[in-house]
């Protein structure tokens, strides 16, 4: 267990990146590519996710955002077939 808990010391010390560059030198090259790309991937899903989320923030702040009333959808979306209060 001692080990573990020094590894994880060491590893805390070193720069992110160069714990990534290390990770990805110890697997076989084939690897390393879709490694990396899945990385890329990833990043590129966070870049979008977070302008989306931006986009969203913006219209909050603008008021072009209301509380989504399902009563008021599905009367609009069925016309004179919904008539209960839907809870």
């Amino acid at each position: 267990m001692t080990d573990v808990v020094e590894w994880d010391i060491v590893a805390l010390m070193k720069p992110f990146k160069e714990q990534a560059v290390e990770a990805l030198e110890q697997l076989p090259e084939e690897l390393q590519q879709r490694a990396v790309a899945y990385i890329l991937e990833q990043a590129e899903k966070y870049k979008t996710l977070k302008a989306e989320l931006a986009k969203g923030e913006a219209d909050i702040e603008a008021g072009r955002v209301r509380e989504w009333d399902l009563e008021e959808f599905l009367r609009r979306a069925m016309p004179g077939q919904v008539e209960a209060k839907v809870e």
